[in-house]
């Protein structure tokens, strides 16, 4: 009895010395609840294949040769009770983050939806690069807040670019260092942005190679593999919910497990019961508890493309693919934050038509959540579904309006001509070409009226202050400019009014009539001066000033105490409006030190992102500019010439662009 006493105590020291030994991230406590509650792929296929009546498939990421951490997030790998130094610390880091190491407790699986993209049924798509790896649980400790945003009680995390799956079609699985570093470091800006997002954990790459044709222009290149770790509670979408869908009438397209209605029914069921408890806990009845889930999901999409056009942001491909059943944003691939204010801003430029403009957001998620009410019915009746869908708008509208309210600090009431006061603002800001998210920064600058002041030297310095962050006569030229060649454009106008059914097949006409607008504005730009400009938008921002102080002036009907009002105005409104946010020149910068492996301007760039309403001392300009111009040591690729530096100033982060970054182009 000794000997076996002495054994089992020996076992159990083992044990605990083993657990003592692992890495932090070979003790992630793995719970990986979706794969035991809905159906998994059987098959273990390789390659591309229509994979029905299943939700998952079991796939192994591929390893990749060399990898290393380009940067880690303390922030969200906190969310898994990790601490970011010593993950980048562990020597098997980047393989377990990069999925060239299989966790102890990971199932890596890749998620099967479908999805229409561009407003067409597209039929099969799935996670073509992307693995879940599993559900950590969540570490004792948690912020509370953050357990009411996630009440399943878990993190699933997913690595972005590890290879193959059943859905990669003709791609092959990976992903690179530029739309890994995007992805990383917008999901980290939208979360401190109070935006709702997915996270990114780290980015790894490797010297692991892939052809790339950056611009489609036939001049394709070798880069670098590389892998975000993503974060959410899940990343089921709208999408996840169509692979039941029947033939669409237009593409002939069918969902993978059309016909399948009890799996459909068993998929509602694990999303509302995982991630909506309080409507599971709060309708006995199945069809009301449908209508609160569906209501629910219409409220936080709502909610999230206000809060997107309240910071200026564009998503670039809303397909119903990319649209979290949580109200999460979700795939950052050809975003982008505006500069100037258009509200046709396009950020993604395979997008010709304008179909994911800036302006078209509201609609787009809204026709979005249509196709999502469509792949539920009949677990979601379609009269009700409409009934929840009349909603839409006013909701959007509440949220928006609110939001504005708080950027243009109007905050003791709500006054029936505030919408009309933010409609003639954006559109002072398009006429002037004003920077979108500066302006909205500077307006806190603008005091309320008070007894002493004289009324028209305050207009004019609020008015100088605006006209700093306008575009110059030559910018307004060259955003105006008609992408349309002049004969198409004629051609399609002939073609409007003598065959209006071959023009609709070719063309529609918003996107004539956006044409027809910049010719118009280009011909006026073209028979004005810079002064004449200039002194056309300095009356168009003092009528403006005037009718934005007037209404500050209400603000202080009734308030005893105007310096506190006044002070409370500023902070609400300078922690609303960012003074930084990522400007596509600031992610270019970044991913271009990264491929000449310097990595640290990600990591600057993170850190700055991390505090977007506050001014850094210490960390206002890039790396280089920072360090006095030096440039990092880095080992080159071979074949590789050095590079000069490009003839770039640097500019402070929260700067207007830059006259080269209107040379950037996002596809």
């Amino acid at each position: 009895m000794s000997y076996i006493r002495e054994l089992s105590i020996t076992l159990v020291l083992y044990e605990v010395a083993a657990t003592c030994c692992r890495s932090s991230l070979e003790r992630l406590d793995f719970d990986n609840a979706v794969l035991r509650k809905l159906p998994v792929d059987p098959s273990e296929e390789p390659g591309p294949r229509q994979v029905k009546g299943a939700c998952f498939s079991r796939v192994q990421p591929q390893p990749l040769t060399k990898p290393r951490f380009v940067a880690v997030s303390q922030d969200a790998l906190a969310l898994l009770g990790l601490d970011g130094e010593q993950v980048m610390s562990e020597p098997l880091g980047p393989e377990y983050l990069s999925g060239s190491k299989v966790m102890p407790g990971s199932e890596p699986a890749a998620h099967c939806y479908c999805g229409h993209q561009f407003g067409q049924f597209a039929g099969q798509l799935g996670d073509g690069a992307a693995f879940y790896l599993g559900e950590v649980r969540v570490p004792a400790g948690q912020d509370p807040q953050l357990l009411l945003e996630n009440p399943s009680g878990r993190w699933e995390i997913q690595v972005k670019g590890a290879g193959l799956t059943p859905y990669s079609r003709q791609a092959d699985g990976r992903k690179v260092l530029r739309s890994s570093i995007r992805e990383f470091l917008c999901s980290e800006a939208m979360f401190f942005l109070r935006v709702p997002t997915t996270r990114a954990g780290s980015v790894v790459t490797s010297d692991s190679k892939v052809i790339r044709d950056v611009y489609y222009s036939g001049n394709a290149r070798h880069e670098r593999c590389s892998v975000v770790l993503r974060i959410a509670p899940t990343f089921f979408r709208f999408g996840s919910f169509e692979i039941f869908k029947q033939a669409d009438e237009f593409t002939g397209r069918q969902g993978p497990s059309y016909g399948r209605d009890e799996l459909r029914s068993q998929m509602i069921d694990y999303v509302i019961e995982m991630f909506y408890p309080e409507i599971q806990q709060n309708y006995s009845d199945r069809v009301e508890r449908n209508v609160a889930f569906f209501r629910e999901v219409m409220v936080r999409t709502a909610r999230l493309v206000a809060q997107w056009q309240c910071v200026g942001f564009c998503h670039g491909v809303l397909n119903t693919d990319n649209m979290s059943i949580l109200g999460l944003t979700l795939d950052y691939g050809p975003y982008g934050f505006m500069d100037r204010f258009d509200p046709d801003f396009i950020c993604n430029a395979s997008d010709n038509s304008g179909r994911y403009s800036y302006q078209a957001q509201p609609a787009i998620c809204r026709w979005n959540l249509v196709k999502l009410a469509e792949a539920l019915a009949p677990e979601l009746p379609p009269d009700r579904a409409r009934a929840v869908m009349d909603e839409y708008l006013d909701v959007y509208n509440r949220f928006y309006l609110d939001n504005m309210r708080k950027k243009l600090g109007l905050l003791k009431r709500e006054e029936p001509e505030d919408e009309m006061l933010i409609t003639e603002l954006l559109q002072t800001m398009h006429n002037t070409g004003a920077d979108f998210t500066n302006t909205f920064r500077n307006l806190s600058q603008i005091s309320c009226p008070t007894d002493g002041q004289s009324e028209d030297e305050e207009v004019k310095k609020a008015t100088d202050l605006l006209l700093q962050q306008c575009a110059s006569l030559e910018e307004l030229k060259a955003a105006n400019k008609p992408s349309m060649d002049p004969r198409e454009l004629a051609m399609l106008l002939s073609l409007a009014q003598s065959n209006p059914s071959l023009f609709q097949m070719i063309s529609d006409r918003a996107t004539v009539a956006r044409q027809l607008d910049k010719l118009s504005r280009l011909k006026d730009l073209m028979e004005s001066s810079e002064e004449e400009l200039r002194t056309k938008h300095a009356e168009d921002w003092t009528s403006w000033v005037t009718r934005y102080r007037k209404r500050l002036a209400h603000e202080l009907q009734g308030q005893s105490d105007v310096q506190a009002v006044q002070d409370e105005r500023v902070s609400v409104m300078d922690n609303t409006n960012p003074r930084v946010v990522l400007r596509n020149y600031i992610a270019q910068n970044a991913i271009e030190a990264a491929e000449k492996g310097d990595f640290s301007e990600v990591q600057r760039v993170l850190k700055v992102l991390e505090k977007p309403f506050s001014a850094q001392a210490g960390w206002e300009l890039p790396t280089l500019a920072a360090a006095g111009g030096g440039v990092a040591q880095r080992e080159r690729d071979e074949g590789e010439e050095e590079e000069s530096s490009a003839d770039r100033h640097p500019v402070p982060y929260d700067s207007k662009p830059p006259a080269w970054a209107r040379e950037i182009c996002v596809t």
